[in-house]
């Protein structure tokens, strides 16, 4: 596979757009999200060819305070929307990312740099649960707003979204949405709906490692 993520995305938005011309509806969308900020372009883009729900996991954030901050933060910007998406919340417990990423049996990991194994697993980690969900749920397709930050891995993003496809439930779809301007309309976006932007990116150890 050697087009570039974001070409495999318009392929499939295309085929998506001449069903919506033929008048068939929407697909539904199951999209992982981290934040507002990260959200805004996505949900933007997407939603003139998916009929979209949020799913909000993220127990890698740190401290407690600062998810219910980013979760509260999405759930107002998603009422000023012109379509309001569903959103579906899930427990905090920040247990679950610890045993995922294992950095207590290896330490070396909490000092990693971003886009390093310790995200890979972290991004498995969310994203295997969304797909799960998306599966239960019946979801035409689901996807993760992660790569819309220059932070993250789209590569990897992509490779573990496309692994969870072959499970045979809802279909992946490709994104590099950091590419086509994707980035800098999120920073528009944001200014323009005031929101709430954090300096890092969620766990402790890059709260740590930014500080």
């Amino acid at each position: 596979m050697n087009k570039p993520f974001f070409v495999l995305q318009q392929e499939q938005l295309s085929r998506i757009q001449t069903d919506l011309d033929a008048g068939h509806p929407k697909p539904t969308l199951l999209l992982h999200a981290c934040c507002a900020p990260c959200s805004s372009f996505v949900l933007e883009f997407l939603s003139a060819y998916f009929d979209i729900t949020i799913y909000y996991y993220n127990p890698n954030i740190h401290p407690e305070q600062e998810y219910t901050r980013r979760l509260e933060e999405l759930k107002t910007f998603i009422t000023k929307l012109p379509q309001s998406p569903d959103l579906v919340e899930t427990d905090y417990d920040v247990s679950d990312y610890f045993a995922a990423v294992k950095t207590d049996s290896e330490p070396d990991l909490q000092t990693e740099a971003e886009r390093g194994e310790r995200c890979r697993r972290c991004y498995e980690f969310r994203m295997s649960r969304a797909y799960e969900y998306a599966c239960n749920n019946h979801f035409d397709y689901f996807t993760t707003t992660l790569s819309i930050s220059p932070h993250k891995d789209a590569a990897k993003i992509n490779e573990i979204g496309m692994q969870l496809e072959k499970s045979h439930g809802s279909t992946y779809l490709y994104a590099d949405f950091k590419k086509k301007n994707g980035y800098l309309r999120s920073l528009e976006l944001s200014k323009e709906y005031g929101l709430y932007r954090q300096d890092y990116c969620g766990c402790i150890f890059s709260k740590q490692n930014r500080h």
